[in-house]
């Protein structure tokens, strides 16, 4: 749905409780996007998804699946084993975000096409 000049000026005034603001609050970040994006694909324990993303720190993996999962766009499964195995998945709200994200992507690969190619220019 287009929105108008003055719902777009007021959204923006009010940030916080724009929808926009709401979902960037929700997966803005450095790491919370390609989280989400690893494990739209099955369910994941810890340490696979920390091979899969290695430039991010344990500390900052941890941080960003306890705020998605606060969030509700993540469920965190404890085994009671020895060592504890935890896995998590994407819950039916974060299914949603597929389609975004697939946009994301694309988009961002359309952009680097462009870059790559106005540097030969250059």
């Amino acid at each position: 749905m287009k929105k108008n000049p003055e719902q777009i000026r007021e959204c923006i005034a009010n940030y916080q409780n724009c929808p926009m603001g709401t979902a960037v609050a929700i997966i803005g970040g450095k790491w919370k996007i390609p989280i989400l994006y690893v494990l739209r694909e099955r369910t994941f324990r810890f340490g696979e998804i920390k091979k899969i993303l290695p430039q991010v720190t344990q500390k900052m993996l941890t941080q960003q699946l306890r705020e998605l999962e606060r969030d509700g766009l993540v469920i965190r499964k404890i085994y009671a084993e020895v060592p504890p195995k935890v896995e998590y998945r994407f819950t039916p709200l974060a299914k949603k975000l597929e389609p975004i994200l697939d946009s994301l992507c694309a988009w961002g690969k359309e952009y680097q096409k462009i870059q790559k190619s106005s540097k030969k220019v250059a």
